[in-house]
């Protein structure tokens, strides 16, 4: 059940956003926008400075498209909530970044299950002007329309524990590029500086062996060494790789029945 309800935008692609929650984005923006500092990766911050969003207004997504769009050939598209997976995806394919056009009410301000306007064009968009980001993007889409069931699932960890809480090295440290985290700064504080998160260097299979919720503070982050790495799990046969991890699952599985018995 969804508690918020949408905005749906006008004949000129405007969305009218009351004052209200004009002042929700820039609370959220003004503390964000701080804590954000030598915690995310240079080529969010890069991003952020190149799509020059207001932190007293929440910005059009026609706006953010105009530049997404000279830079990387992205555009971003108003959604309710949650939508289909399959729509999703097919955004994602499509180039099209899939942003929630509500934004979360100031009782919500720490933590919100559902994705609004905040998380995507904060967290996300930023990097949508980075090649390497982009181009994963669109063929992450265009993979997981092509899986169902339990594949698709192994695929959604791997979105998860990268463009939404992904870890990133750099010559000063750790730093973030998932958007998961950049748009919140509990997840900000804790995945890089907390004695109980867990990090790891990033390993497809542990990836998608590993199982996330969203109902809470991430447990487990996994690290990759520069963006471009996201070029190489586009060269792997991702596909195939989830029908071997399934049927590993399956033999594990089977084995542990057969010593119980």
């Amino acid at each position: 059940m969804h508690i918020y309800q949408a905005k749906v935008p006008d004949a000129n692609g405007f969305i009218d956003f009351s004052m209200d929650e004009h002042q929700v984005w820039h609370t959220l923006f003004q503390r964000q926008e701080k804590i954000i500092q030598n915690r995310a990766c240079d080529e969010f911050i890069h991003g952020l400075a190149l799509l020059e969003l207001p932190n007293d207004l929440i910005p059009q997504p026609q706006d953010i498209s105009k530049i997404l769009t000279k830079l990387t050939g992205w555009s971003i598209e108003p959604v309710p909530a949650i939508i289909p997976a399959q729509q999703f995806f097919s955004l994602l394919a499509n180039k099209k970044f899939p942003a929630a056009s509500f934004i979360r009410r100031y009782e919500d301000l720490e933590y919100l299950k559902e994705p609004d306007i905040f998380h995507e064009i904060f967290g996300h968009c930023p990097l949508l002007t980075h090649p390497a980001y982009a181009n994963f993007l669109e063929y992450y889409g265009k993979l997981a329309l092509q899986a169902s069931g339990e594949r698709l699932k192994l695929l959604e960890r791997l979105f998860w524990f990268t463009i939404e809480f992904g870890l990133i090295r750099s010559n000063q440290g750790l730093r973030i590029y998932g958007g998961g985290i950049l748009s919140s700064i509990q997840e900000t504080q804790f995945s890089l500086e907390s004695k109980e998160a867990l990090r790891h260097p990033f390993d497809i299979t542990t990836v998608m062996a590993t199982d996330y919720r969203y109902d809470h503070i991430q447990p487990s982050y996994f690290i990759i060494n520069q963006l471009e790495d996201l070029y190489e799990l586009m060269a792997l046969d991702l596909l195939a790789l989830t029908a071997q991890q399934l049927e590993l699952a399956t033999h594990h599985q089977a084995s542990k029945s057969e010593k119980i018995f």
